[in-house]
């Protein structure tokens, strides 16, 4: 594809930028149809999409068989609120469960929701199972963490964009570097309820923790009484190989996070997951949404569940992701890139001074058809559908040697 390939759509943009409010800076392309791991803008231009709406996407743009769902649930009921019972809620519960080898659901719609979900969770539980005083729990967050964008969230981040001006913030969170044990342990405390963590942490750069750092939070935190929690609302659901991130260290933390994926990238869906001691907690009127759990969202997640089921997904994240990862590492030795990280279908890239910021690096890629996201100034962040072919892997791969050549 051509260096000249210069994307469409600029009346869009430009009518974008006045009616709505600046919190993006989205690449200059203007999209109007997907389909599996291709996008097709508004001037019919097809791009190959390696973001996967930071990983909401795992199974494609459009899948057929969560459009079939969809399209049968919107020709019966979408929504009851919880004020009723509706026929899928009960088997979303029961199924999403069992994937998760845990009890109970609490469906949620966004990951935020369901992060302010478990924390809300922990909290009682520490004061109704492990004893803490009334309003004295902690909860031990790790530097360089994105759960959300909501106040109590963004309290407790270290990145300026997304906590500046926002405060004044929640109290009862300690922060500690990620990856660190020693640091871990010196602050979980008789009054710690949870340690919160991405297994990965995507919006930092794909950070994977070193060997045995998942195997010690929950040792520590099953020593000391405490609840794991693991947001695995990027990470999970098939994207490293596994149905869960922590898997790779044979953990099972007390709580899962879920989302993104869950909704097939067709409607918002997430839920927190645990045991029947810890989601047992909550009693009627005291936590709820009136889209949580709503028959749409039902229907579209049991169809992700039954194609996670398979193992298809799973085994297709590893196999390419080894495939990536490799050929990605391989680009080190021209001096391109200076670092390489990621697991299964998910990696972050850092990219040399010379070549520009990683929105530079983006937007040459999007000139010759390839969709990437920048993070963190340097860094380039992929994470393709899991539905994507070995030869759309090597195209991809062919524009950023193209891209990062000194010619």
């Amino acid at each position: 594809m051509s260096e000249q390939f210069v994307p469409g759509g600029a009346a869009l943009m430009a009518a974008a930028e006045v009616s709505s409010a600046p919190t993006y800076r989205p690449l200059p392309v203007v999209v109007a149809s997907g389909e599996g791991a291709w996008l097709t803008d508004v001037d019919g231009h097809r791009y190959l999409d390696l973001l996967s709406g930071y990983s909401a996407l795992n199974f494609g743009h459009r899948h057929p068989r969560l459009i079939a769902a969809a399209k049968d649930q919107l020709d019966q009921v979408t929504l009851t609120s919880r004020a009723f019972h509706h026929h899928r809620f009960a088997d979303f519960c029961s199924e999403l469960a069992e994937l998760c080898a845990k009890d109970m659901v609490l469906p949620m719609n966004t990951g935020a929701e369901a992060v302010e979900t478990a924390i809300k969770t922990a909290r009682r539980w520490g004061y109704q199972v492990k004893g803490v005083p009334a309003d004295q729990a902690r909860i031990v967050v790790a530097a360089g963490n994105f759960h959300g964008r909501t106040t109590t969230i963004v309290g407790f981040s270290d990145d300026p964009a997304a906590r500046e001006g926002f405060g004044p913030y929640a109290p009862g969170f300690d922060v500690v570097p990620f990856g660190d044990v020693a640091a871990l342990a010196d602050a979980v405390n008789e009054r710690t309820v949870a340690v919160l963590l991405e297994p990965i942490q995507g919006e930092a750069g794909v950070l994977v923790p070193p060997a045995g750092y998942l195997a010690a939070v929950r040792r520590i935190t099953a020593e000391r009484g405490a609840l794991f929690i693991a947001d695995e609302i990027q990470s999970g659901l098939g994207r490293t190989g596994t149905t869960f991130a922590c898997e790779h260290e044979g953990v099972v933390p007390d709580m899962y996070v879920l989302g993104k994926a869950l909704g097939g990238g067709v409607v918002p869906v997430s839920a927190v997951v645990a045991s029947r001691e810890v989601l047992g907690v909550f009693t009627p009127g005291s936590h709820g949404s009136t889209f949580g759990g709503n028959p749409l969202a039902c229907a579209v997640a049991l169809e992700v569940i039954a194609m996670l089921r398979t193992g298809e997904y799973q085994r297709r994240a590893a196999e390419l992701g080894d495939h990536l990862l490799r050929e990605l590492s391989s680009l080190s030795g021209s001096g391109a890139i200076t670092a390489v990280r990621g697991r299964g279908l998910w990696a972050g890239i850092d990219i040399a001074p010379r070549f520009g910021s990683g929105r530079d690096v983006a937007e040459a890629l999007l000139r010759r058809g390839v969709l990437v996201k920048d993070t963190h100034g340097s860094t380039i962040r992929i994470a393709p559908p899991l539905v994507i072919e070995k030869d759309e892997i090597n195209h991809a791969l062919a524009q950023f040697r193209a891209v990062l050549s000194d010619g």
